[in-house]
């Protein structure tokens, strides 16, 4: 799947190029695409609170979005995502002790508003879960990932 979201490196002139933040070393690479190329996909951080009050509501559907996440994630368009949570769980095999604050998550996609609308269609945004009003989307650069 990954081939449909960037270009095949045959027909990129790819470079290797080391950077040192602090104490981190990480490994880029850039591509470099003739204009006739496949728009750029980025990496977006992307901040969802909760609206209040809808604790209940998301841990009814949680399953659903969790179903619904595994297609986006196994094309690639999400690569990681979870709960922002007010607290460490004191239980963590019990997602009804969770206090729920709303979730992150980095998505792959060429706009903001590409990245918006894959909010909207998920069920915690079409059953009052997430406050779209208050999201937070931003272009993202990983300095440093684990493999």
């Amino acid at each position: 799947m990954a081939s449909r979201l960037f270009p095949r490196p045959s027909s990129l002139l790819n470079s290797v190029r080391l950077r040192s933040p602090g104490p981190f070393i990480a490994h880029h690479t850039t591509f470099r695409m003739s204009s006739s190329s496949v728009p750029l996909k980025y990496e977006w951080l992307v901040v969802v609170p909760d609206k209040p009050g809808v604790k209940a509501k998301r841990l009814e559907v949680r399953p659903t979005h969790f179903a619904d996440l595994k297609p986006k994630f196994d094309a690639g368009i999400y690569k990681m995502g979870g709960a922002l949570l007010d607290e460490v769980p004191e239980d963590e095999s019990d997602p009804s002790s969770f206090k729920f604050s709303g979730s992150t998550l980095v998505c792959i996609a060429e706009t903001r508003e590409e990245v918006l609308e894959h909010l909207k269609n998920d069920i915690y945004t079409k059953t009052g879960v997430w406050d779209l009003d208050n999201v937070q989307i931003w272009p993202f650069k990983c300095a440093f990932r684990a493999p």
